[in-house]
């Protein structure tokens, strides 16, 4: 074998130059036009139009002149553009539901990531409420504070009746517990 011939089998098919250049084109584009088609072959006014062009088709070819006639009875022409019209239909409404299928995969993904955020959220909001009824449980409300100092006050309003002696006596007579 030649060094030529050996390189070029050993040379990796998509390393080789094609001999017929595939043509480009852009997906978005053709996508976007084959949904516009697919959205007007869904409406009532494709109807009427493919209707009327039916009947017209038909009127022409039974009521005019036989010079004139393009397509004769069994109307094979116009059979052969219904088909035509069909097999182009179908993909072009395969590729639009393909590509709402795709948006609808990316959209439910997104709800999904925006629910388990939610989600989320609201075990940490919950979990705060809780840790804050704890933390108020302990707290002293105003209620129990006021009652506490009336207590405070009314003992020392009787401390201070029960024990009026006057000038030295009073020194001595003081309860070594209190203030």
């Amino acid at each position: 074998m030649t060094d030529s011939r050996r390189s070029r089998l050993d040379t990796p098919q998509d390393l080789r130059r094609p001999l017929v250049k595939r043509p480009s084109y852009d997906s978005d584009t053709v996508g976007v036009f084959a949904e516009e088609f697919a959205r007007f072959m869904g409406t009532a006014k494709f109807l009427l139009y493919m209707s009327l062009f039916v009947v017209i088709w038909v009127a022409w070819n039974a009521l005019s002149p036989g010079s004139w006639r393009f397509d004769v009875y069994p109307y094979i022409f116009l059979t052969l553009m219904l088909s035509l019209q069909a097999s182009y239909a179908a993909p072009l409404i395969l590729l639009a539901q393909n590509r709402q299928e795709m948006r609808d995969k990316v959209i439910a993904e997104q709800d999904r990531q925006a629910n388990a955020r939610a989600h989320a959220d609201m075990e940490f909001l919950a979990r705060e409420v809780a840790s804050l009824r704890m933390s108020v449980g302990e707290v002293a409300t105003r209620d129990f504070l006021r009652s506490e100092l009336k207590s405070l006050l009314n003992e020392i309003d009787e401390r201070s009746v029960t024990s009026e002696p006057s000038g030295d006596d009073a020194l001595s007579e003081r309860d070594p517990d209190t203030p």
